[in-house]
């Protein structure tokens, strides 16, 4: 146990790769040292690449970065965890970064709690996870499995959980922290560009069911949002695509989102794409905060989705009922959501309500970026799908479909109606 007039503060963090840690924990490292901190990482594995290039990265005279000290206890560093008791006499601030498996993390703390002295020291736990995958079964569990964390390790209200992840990590973490002691802190930090432009804010969190998509969640707000845009470089082709659907679903409803100001993204879609594709960080930077302005501007109107939010389900009615169909396993969201704006389209010019010009220069924007062809299912199944959608009411189907440039509006069609028109 330590001593009354010992301060220790505790941070977790759950991290999926090395690269994650790099982003994160370069910020945070590069400040303590500008205040003349003892920084101490701790890995259970050699993360000595990793550490280095965080290092490389940090502002600071070459004497500062030499610093740190660096803790591999898998090779019995003994001699240097000696060296970081003796530094600890003289009273400095330390900051300790422990990274590894649970037990790990576990058994460190207690060796810290050994020779803390009287200094203020912060300590921050890495926690190294497994990947999250998206289908139903594993998302369960693994809300259950963030849930039997958190209470193991006794977090309050004043305590973060910090979701560092694509979509589904940040659902998943939001539900989590929304349901604890009814409410806990929690922070998103978005490393996909779909969780960039959507998922990470609104305060949508929610986990997927066998019965279907985002059927069990809450409203909950995240404390802070933290973007950078240096993590779409880490994703593959087919998620950064995946992203973009959702933000080409901005373009055909900016108007509906923000009626009082130009509508200028299509046209950036448009006249950018050929840098968007090549992920140019400054024409990224720009693109997600279009999207976010666009999404701030809706959910300050309509937090809980009783009206004007459901212009942001453009796209997804017919979307969630491909990734039910496939299980959750064979397309992405941004892809389903893409299928889904097809569908939009073709429904609404069979009903008159778009007109051919607008209708091609709709498709031309989509085929600019070569989004993943989705084949045709049984309409009766798919039909039968989107009536248990969460936005069906009274055995109606709810469409957001296009009216007008960059403007969508709200239709409903019984299961026979939507027959006729398929």
């Amino acid at each position: 146990m330590m001593k009354k007039n010992k301060r220790k503060e505790k941070i977790c963090l759950f991290f999926a790769s090395d690269y994650h840690f790099e982003m994160i924990s370069l910020p945070y490292i590069n400040e303590n040292l500008k205040k003349n901190k003892n920084v101490i990482i701790m890995t259970e594995n050699n993360l000595d690449n990793t550490v280095n290039k965080v290092l490389e990265n940090v502002n600071l005279a070459k004497e500062d970065k030499e610093r740190i000290t660096k803790i591999n206890w898998k090779n019995n560093d003994l001699d240097k965890f000696k060296e970081v008791k003796n530094a600890n006499k003289e009273g400095k601030e330390t900051l300790i970064f422990i990274k590894g498996k649970e037990n790990y993390i576990e058994n460190m703390n207690r060796n810290i709690e050994n020779w803390i002295n009287n200094s203020d020291v912060k300590v921050v736990d890495c926690y190294d996870i497994n990947e999250i995958k998206e289908d139903a079964s594993n998302i369960e569990k693994n809300y259950t499995k963030i849930l039997d964390f958190v209470l193991s390790k006794k977090l309050t209200r004043q305590d973060y959980i910090i979701a560092i992840g694509g979509g589904v990590v940040g659902d998943i973490a939001g539900f989590a922290a929304s349901t604890y002691m009814r409410g806990i802190k929690f922070i998103q930090i978005p490393t996909t560009l779909l969780a960039c432009v959507d998922s990470s804010v609104g305060g949508k969190t929610a986990i997927d069911t066998k019965y279907g998509k985002n059927l069990v969640g809450a409203f909950y707000q995240p404390n802070y949002v933290l973007i950078n845009a240096n993590f779409l470089k880490t994703l593959d082709e087919r998620q950064f695509k995946s992203g973009l659907g959702e933000v080409v679903k901005y373009g055909f409803i900016e108007k509906s989102c923000n009626p009082e100001a130009p509508a200028m993204l299509l046209n950036y879609l448009t006249e950018h794409s050929e840098k968007i594709l090549s992920r140019d960080i400054m024409t990224m930077k720009e693109l997600i905060k279009m999207c976010i302005s666009l999404k701030i501007s809706v959910v300050e109107k309509d937090e809980k989705e009783s009206g004007l939010r459901k212009i942001l389900n453009f796209g997804h009615t017919y979307g969630h009922a491909v990734e039910n169909i496939t299980k959750y396993k064979k397309f992405t969201h941004g892809e389903c959501v893409v299928e889904g704006i097809h569908f939009a389209l073709n429904l609404a010019f069979k009903l008159n309500l778009i007109n051919k010009e607008y209708k091609f220069l709709c498709d031309d924007v989509l085929k600019k970026f070569n989004f993943k062809q989705i084949p045709q299912f049984d309409k009766n199944k798919i039909i039968n799908i989107m009536t248990t959608d969460k936005k069906a009411t009274q055995n109606k189907i709810i469409f957001e479909l296009p009216t007008e440039y960059a403007q969508v509006k709200e239709y409903s069609f019984s299961p026979n109606e939507l027959k006729t028109l398929f």
